[in-house]
């Protein structure tokens, strides 16, 4: 068969065409892959992540993870961009305030609360670098999202772990987001890596005894113990105990189950019958298992329900509740401190029931006022009306307690890092957190929920838990600070 021969210019032009083909379709591949890099990226720091493109990552205030976060993380970026105009003159290190900035349904804290987290957190930089704690090195406040419910956790952490040793100089990460799995995930390899960590409204008993990690909140064991000591002075004799037994809420688990230990005293004190349980993982099927329980406690009419749930639950539990058939019967709830992170809107809804509620809360503002020598007053003045934060951020109620909690976690890392710079030289993770276990006699942290020290095992010692009623508004209603021991510390 005779071969085909095509003419040179025909051959030239084709491999012309077929190069430029080449050229267009590898720049527009790059040119796509560009634009889902842009489109991926939110801003330095910060990238999306997941099926619903969350931002996550961390940020030193020139991102905000949600418009409700502005007024605060301006401040913020402002107070850091001033250490960094100063760092020739005065040294520096960071500290990351972490927890979840983004939420869905699915998450325990609110948005409203984890804003008052980063205000108290921004108040305790302010004290520490120019206000009536001034000392350095001066601290720079990074904000770390790693998504609803900590989805993303592991990527946020390499983040702050990549922070170690570059400019930024992070030394500690505050706040921690609250009990699950993947905050306890994030605490691990946070201290595998040598970073001090400071706890702010994480209450599971469990999570304890890690190298580099101490907490200012009280344990739930503290809160069951205290909630305790408080019951059977007011005279109650009998309870029965609601707990949630899905996998991985540490929080319900460790709750009920300190509570039950608490409480039980003989016959004086005893509860009525087998703790009664729900299961929140599995679908809607939890909100009829909340139903039917009024049915039953109408039969076995204890003087108080226990219940050791999130708030959202809880909110459905009282809906049941109020539609009970034994009308006649009156039910006292009381509930651990995730009932703080319910919204007003929700709160308000609760108290429409009619059921008296009670709780242990992390802090509040008013336990200055009936307990002076167990909370600090040049801390808790802040938090008063017309104190700093009423000043910078007006018409945002905070009876929650998340400031207060957020400015404690990170007065502590703060107190670490001066103590380390004074004793030590040297401002390391490691050299912060071994100053928290120094932090005793005159050298506790004088925080506005409270006097704090440490145990070995990273709790707070005997804390100050304040008892909180949910009154006719739908607010919290100070009544009592208690504690385990049933005194909290007081100043030394």
């Amino acid at each position: 068969m005779a071969r085909l021969e095509w003419p040179l210019h025909v051959v030239r032009r084709v491999a012309l065409a077929t190069a430029a083909a080449v050229v267009l379709v590898t720049a527009l591949w790059l040119g796509v892959g560009w634009i889902q890099e842009r489109q991926a990226r939110c801003a330095d720091g910060v990238v999306e992540q997941g099926p619903h493109d969350e931002c996550v990552g961390v940020t030193d205030g020139s991102y905000a993870f949600a418009p409700h976060l502005d007024d605060v993380r301006r401040k913020i970026l402002e107070e850091n961009d001033r250490i960094l105009a100063n760092a020739d003159k005065e040294p520096y290190v960071s500290v990351a305030y972490l927890t979840n900035f983004t939420q869905t349904a699915e998450d325990s804290n609110s948005a409203e609360g984890v804003r008052h987290e980063l205000q108290g957190a921004y108040l305790a930089q302010h004290r520490h670098n120019r206000g009536d704690l001034s000392a350095t090195p001066k601290i720079r406040l990074l904000i770390a999202n790693p998504g609803s419910r900590s989805v993303h956790w592991q990527h946020t952490v390499d983040e702050l772990i990549a922070r170690k040793d570059s400019p930024d100089r992070l030394v500690a990460v505050a706040g921690l987001g609250p009990s699950t799995d993947e905050n306890l995930a994030a605490i691990k390899r946070l201290s595998e890596h040598g970073i001090a960590m400071v706890g702010a409204t994480m209450t599971a008993t469990n999570i304890q005894g890690i190298n580099g990690f101490v907490r200012v909140a009280p344990t739930n064991e503290d809160e069951a113990y205290a909630a305790a000591g408080f019951l059977k002075r007011r005279g109650v004799g009998t309870a029965v105990v609601i707990q949630d037994v899905a996998q991985g809420n540490l929080y319900a688990s460790t709750l009920g189950t300190a509570f039950t230990q608490a409480f039980h005293d003989g016959d004086k004190y005893k509860l009525v019958a087998e703790r009664m349980t729900y299961d929140s993982s599995v679908g809607s099927a939890w909100q009829n298992e909340l139903r039917y329980m009024p049915g039953q406690l109408c039969l076995q009419r204890p003087q108080l329900v226990y219940f050791a749930g999130r708030g959202r639950h809880l909110t459905h539990f009282l809906d049941a509740l109020s539609n009970r058939s034994c009308t006649d019967q009156k039910f006292t709830v009381f509930a651990g401190d995730d009932t703080t992170n319910l919204t007003a809107e929700q709160l308000a809804h609760a108290a429409e029931t009619g059921v008296e509620v009670l709780y242990t809360g992390l802090s509040h503002p008013d336990m200055h006022r009936a307990s002076p020598q167990s909370v600090s007053a040049p801390s808790a003045k802040n938090f008063q009306p017309g104190g700093l934060l009423d000043q910078w951020f007006p018409h945002d109620l905070r009876h929650d307690g998340g400031a207060l909690m957020g400015h404690d976690a990170v007065l502590t890392a703060a107190h670490g890092i001066q103590m380390a710079a004074r004793w030590q030289g040297k401002v390391a993770g490691d050299a912060v957190a071994r100053m928290f276990h120094q932090m005793d006699g005159s050298q506790q942290v004088a925080g506005a929920s409270g006097f704090i020290s440490f145990q070995n095992n990273g709790n707070p010692r005997n804390k100050a838990v304040p008892i909180l009623r949910l009154n006719a508004k739908g607010q919290a209603e100070f009544v009592e600070v208690s504690a385990a021991e049933g005194k909290p510390p007081e100043a030394q």
